[in-house]
């Protein structure tokens, strides 16, 4: 069932056709969050409040995704995009176990070693 005003969808606690809150804006700082969607740039969104995200921006964080979404996009984390502290805390958090090896490519180093 639909709320035509709020933009809610039953299912899943999932917003659609929302723009993304102003607060939420900090931990997006390399985008445009007038340009985002919602759905299609859920990698990105997700990824960055976990990353960057206070207590009351990973509560919007929760409210606008299901946790099978935020689990997701941990369990499938993106090259370089997090960091090491933060990945660890939100596998121990959702219970994910995410391989070495993809764990190792998620994390952001500013001091590669080259092998």
């Amino acid at each position: 069932m639909r709320q035509r005003s709020s933009g809610w969808e039953e299912s899943g606690n999932r917003m659609k056709n929302r723009p993304i809150p102003k607060i939420v804006a900090p931990c997006l700082w390399s985008c445009d969050i007038d340009k985002l969607d919602i759905q299609k740039d859920k990698q990105l969104i997700i990824t960055q409040v976990l990353n960057y995200g206070d207590e009351k921006r990973v509560r919007w964080l929760y409210s606008a995704y299901s946790e099978k979404d935020i689990k997701n996009v941990v369990s499938h984390p993106g090259r370089g995009l997090w960091f090491d502290k933060v990945l660890n805390f939100w596998e121990k958090i959702l219970n994910i176990r995410i391989p070495k090896k993809t764990r190792q490519k998620a994390i952001f180093d500013i001091n590669p070693v080259l092998k």
